[in-house]
């Protein structure tokens, strides 16, 4: 499932670099996709959308292709020391996530052509960090999957990594188009995670994502071709039989992973969360949402950026930890759970 954009703009600068002449004979080609050239960095006008629905809906459907002019990394924590920013932004349109308040109401997807730039500061912060291990995360912003047929930044990142004795990579990504990364070299030193959810989560809220069996069946292939492989199970939400629909999930990862060589999965279970901010955004875009948002059933929290959100109470996310710390040593002994939020 890659990324088909009704709408592709160019900065200028972008065609200075291999990448960027890249797409732009790409897209050149299509006269099914509208093409701009933006006259400024960072100033991007004339995406449709005259209600949030819509306008969300027109984002979503819009490329801007650039150069990352400030090359200073965010760090990311608990995930790993730094975020790498190859893209920004997703083509998926899941309800509850958090980028639905970042990217503003028109939330088009952003590529960097400048990958060569990038990785050299990637490489600085790992000399800074020496002889400690620096992991880098490419995708706390994104899913940089879908525009991987464009850019080859993920290929060129691993094997940048493979290099690096002191540097690790890792990225998450609920798309199943990763035939491409399958023979590159690894070095075993890029983590490859899913981010999976029981069926009925994905069904509800998870438009235009691929299903769990075929996540399921990319990780498969993932493990075989020898990477580090784990797994975001998020926003786990408290529905009605929750414990057997994510009892199916476990199961059906287990069912395929079982003989693909991958004994040490790692593990991120992360609940779910909203804060009034979000909460306001999902109401206007998706006003038919069956999201569970009722604030005097949660807890009201300060989060690590200085701003409340809402989570479940404490009886409940003891019941979570519980529950995903049994089943999931139960079916995988040897796996590591990074954390349980």
């Amino acid at each position: 499932m890659a990324f088909a954009p009704k709408r592709v703009f160019f900065e200028r600068d972008a065609l200075d670099y291999p990448m960027g002449k890249k797409m732009m004979d790409i897209f050149s080609k299509r006269t099914d996709i509208e093409l701009h050239l933006l006259r400024s960095h960072n100033r991007v006008t004339g995406i449709p959308g005259s209600t949030p629905e819509k306008a969300y809906e027109e984002g979503k459907n819009t490329l801007v292709v650039g150069v990352r002019k400030t090359l200073k990394f965010e760090t990311c924590k608990p995930s790993a020391h730094y975020q790498l920013p190859l893209v920004t932004g997703c083509m998926g349109k899941c309800e509850y996530c958090y980028l639905n308040t970042r990217f503003g109401k028109k939330p088009y997807i952003r590529i960097y052509v400048n990958i060569d730039e990038i990785l050299r500061s990637a490489a600085g912060y790992i000399v800074q960090r020496k002889p400690d291990i620096t992991v880098f995360e490419g995708a706390a912003t994104s899913d940089p999957v879908p525009v991987e047929p464009y850019t080859g930044a993920l290929a060129d990142t691993i094997g940048f990594f493979a290099g690096q004795e002191s540097g690790r990579f890792r990225f998450v990504t609920k798309y199943t188009d990763i035939d491409s990364l399958l023979d590159i070299h690894h070095n075993n030193r890029t983590t490859v995670r899913f981010s999976i959810n029981a069926g009925p989560v994905i069904k509800e809220y998870e438009h235009f994502t691929p299903s769990l069996n075929r996540r399921i069946e990319a990780a498969r292939k993932i493990a075989l071709a020898g990477y580090p492989l784990g797994f975001i199970i998020g926003p786990v939400i408290l529905f009605d039989r929750w414990e057997e629909r994510y009892a199916d999930m476990i199961n059906e990862l287990q069912n395929q992973l079982v003989d693909a060589g991958s004994r040490h999965i790692r593990f991120e279970v992360i609940s779910h969360r909203f804060t009034s901010r979000a909460k306001k955004t999902i109401m206007e875009v998706f006003p038919g949402t069956t999201l569970p948002m009722e604030e005097n059933e949660r807890k009201f929290k300060y989060g690590q950026f200085g701003y409340g959100k809402y989570v479940y109470p404490p009886d409940a996310m003891e019941e979570i930890h519980t529950y995903f710390t049994e089943k999931l040593r139960e079916a995988f002994p040897d796996c590591s759970i990074d954390y349980i939020i």
